[in-house]
């Protein structure tokens, strides 16, 4: 469980049901910030009761003042809406809440499930915009958020209207067979077929199941199609949420692309291949144009459109609702966009679950595997059509969606585990860990620090070994052999406690005095984007030893990127952490070869199937999981839980009541913050 939080479950069978949590902060005395000290009301008791932070209560207070709203259960209503997007969900489910509530905490003031929402829909606030209530859905939005999500429903729908861009068939079917050759390409040559004749596609499949290599097919298959209508050479917007993502699918993508061009039969076709090495990757951030002093609007937008013909996301499942909606909202309406990510894994630390929304909403078929709106009558798109989701909506599917399920990173059973995970059978993921062998250990200890210590030892002293003697290449390998995942930072199972333990044995085992911040041999994690340096977030390094080039002995932080390894004396790095151990999130997108992790305790909101799921894809060959049979077991029934009405809105059209989309509301710090 997190440091000073706490988490009460709805009722007895909370596993069985995998019930939402409600997550309390534990103040740390009558001073702690999170108190409202001015609040009063139901509001004061929800606040003291550790259900909401004093940023809940002032934005629910300010909202009301704005407004002229007095009604204690509305402002409560606009507290819990608020305290919702922090916990990562766009909306609140007032009569679900207040249901769970009830049961948990007693004690508190609960408004009637049956009558709550129905009364926030007629008050004040609603009727100014500070709060939006779906009459469909029973679910309560700050407007901001609410505005976003219509928008993006209404920019995919606008999109799909315009119809499939044309294709020369000829062209597409001879690069499909070229770039995709032979059984062993099949699925990625279905899903490059159903992405490339699609204005918004999306690619989604676990680690290892050949979406880079799709990924790259793509855009050699959009290339190919400009160059053979004479167009200019196409213009590619290569973004992921954080710099070190967009870095390594930039790499990877390159990795692909010398395959490819090794299949080329012509000039032409290398030149075209070529071209795209030029492309430039880059944060979503970057490519919408970062203004200072905002962080949901950007230089890019309606009035001022993106310049280019294709936008490729990867790790789409991080990218939040607001930057979804800004990201639609500064495309051309000709322009191609691609989503690529896995929509089993975690999702974005912001409001939203946009990747897994969208992927949803198209419904998966048995059999098959790829998805979308358009299927030509010929080729092998015709062939595919069996395989073509039917539209969710009315009108066309505002997306094509191609889903690849063939692993070929790790062994079977790691393989078996990781499909259990995904589709949630906990017998499956028991059964998984039992078999045993080399690719997956379970560990049952309730303090694993006995049972690890050796390894965990022996990997610290052997990248201290080769840091000592100035040899990057061999502490690097150590640190990338083997990697401990943690779910949270604090705790008897946090990062914070492991990487002290990992030092204080380390210094047991050497005899050496490890009290210097940067001491050779400690294994860095980069936490911030340094554009000056060239150094990005989740970018990794170990301290080794060096010399001047009079021969003095220094220290340097030798940095593993995505562009290449490259030395830094210590003091030019600012935001770096010890990695001996990591959390989760930060892993996302990456692999090592051995995987060891720590579940988080029973009773934490973390203890989920897409935490569960995202670490043990990060491992190559083996993985070792600490935790109880009740834990395994709560982790594959619980669910990351984001309240959200994006997926039933693709799925049941835009509804007549929505506001419009360019209201001008939505940006009046007033009412949509």
């Amino acid at each position: 469980m997190s440091e000073g939080s706490r988490t009460i479950a709805a009722g007895e069978d909370v596993l069985e049901r995998a019930a939402p949590m409600i997550e309390l902060f534990e103040r740390v005395d009558d001073h702690d910030r999170r108190l409202a000290l001015t609040a009063t009301g139901p509001l004061r008791d929800f606040n003291r009761a550790g259900l909401l932070t004093a940023a809940d209560v002032h934005v629910a207070t300010g909202l009301a003042r704005a407004a002229g709203e007095k009604d204690a259960e509305v402002l409560l209503a606009a507290a819990v809406a608020t305290r919702a997007v922090r916990s990562g969900s766009v909306a609140v489910d007032l009569a679900a809440l207040a249901t769970e509530g009830a049961q948990a905490l007693p004690d508190l003031p609960w408004p009637d499930p049956q009558t709550w929402t129905a009364s926030v829909a007629g008050s004040r606030l609603a009727r100014e915009g500070g709060l939006v209530v779906e009459g469909t859905t029973g679910l309560v939005y700050l407007q901001r958020y609410h505005h976003q999500e219509v928008q993006v429903v209404a920019d995919l729908r606008a999109r799909a209207e315009l119809g499939p861009p044309a294709v020369d068939e000829e062209v597409l079917q001879a690069g499909l067979e070229r770039i995709f050759p032979g059984a062993g390409y099949a699925e990625q040559r279905l899903a490059a077929d159903v992405v490339v004749r699609s204005r918004t596609g999306v690619i989604t499949g676990g680690p290892g199941t050949g979406k880079t290599t799709t990924v790259a097919g793509v855009l050699t298959l959009l290339a190919e199609q400009a160059a053979q209508a004479g167009e200019q050479p196409l213009r590619v917007g290569l973004a992921a949420p954080t710099g070190k993502a967009a870095a390594r699918v930039k790499a990877a993508v390159d990795r692909a692309l010398d395959e490819i061009e090794a299949r080329a039969v012509s000039e032409e076709g290398r030149e075209v291949v070529q071209r795209l090495r030029t492309v430039e990757p880059r944060t979503l951030h970057r490519l919408l144009g970062w203004r200072p002093g905002s962080r949901s609007r950007f230089r890019h937008h309606r009035g001022n459109r993106l310049p280019h013909d294709v936008v490729l996301v990867d790790e789409a499942s991080m990218v939040s609702l607001t930057h979804m909606a800004r990201l639609l909202e500064a495309l051309r309406p000709s322009a191609r966009l691609i989503l690529v990510g896995d929509a089993d894994q975690l999702v974005s630390v912001e409001a939203g679950a946009v990747l897994a929304d969208l992927v949803a909403a198209v419904p998966e078929r048995e059999e098959g595997h790829a998805q979308g709106d358009a299927a030509g009558e010929d080729g092998a798109a015709g062939q595919a059509s069996d395989d073509a989701a039917e539209s969710p909506g009315p009108g066309p599917a505002p997306l094509a969606l191609a889903r690849l399920r063939t692993v070929h990173r790790f062994g079977e059973t790691i393989g078996a585990l990781a499909q259990a995970l995904r589709v949630g059978d906990a017998d499956a993921v028991v059964s998984a860990l039992s078999v045993g062998g080399t690719e997956v250990e379970w560990v049952r200890d309730e303090d694993a620090s006995a049972y690890l210590q050796e390894q965990l030892t022996r990997q610290a002293r052997e990248i201290q070994q080769a840091a000592r003697r100035g040899d990057d290449d061999a502490a690097l390998r150590a640190l990338h052999r083997h990697r401990l995942l943690c779910a949270h930072r604090e705790g008897e199972r946090g990062v914070r406690r492991w990487n002290h333990l990992v030092e204080t044995w380390l210094a047991e085992d050497t005899g050496l005095n490890l009290y210097e911040p940067m001491y050779l041999g400690r294994p860095l994690l980069v936490t911030a984007n340094d554009y000056a340096t060239g150094v990005l977030n989740g970018d990794t390094g170990v301290v080794v030893a060096s010399q001047t080039s009079a021969g003095v002995p220094v220290r340097m932080a030798a940095i593993d990127g995505a562009a290449g390894r490259k030395r830094y004396t210590p003091s030019r790095l600012g935001d770096v952490e010890t990695m001996h151990a990591m959390t989760i999130h930060k892993a996302q997108g990456s692999q090592a070869e051995a995987i060891t992790v720590l579940l988080p305790e029973l009773d934490s909101p973390l203890l989920t199937r897409e935490l569960f799921y995202t670490a043990v894809t990060r491992a190559e060959r083996s993985i070792r999981v600490v935790g109880s049979e009740e834990e395994v077991r709560a982790a594959v029934q619980r669910r990351v839980v984001r309240a959200s009405g994006l997926r039933q809105r693709l799925g049941a059209g835009p509804r007549a009541d929505d506001p419009r989309v360019d209201d001008p509301r939505a940006d009046d710090p007033a009412v949509a913050r």
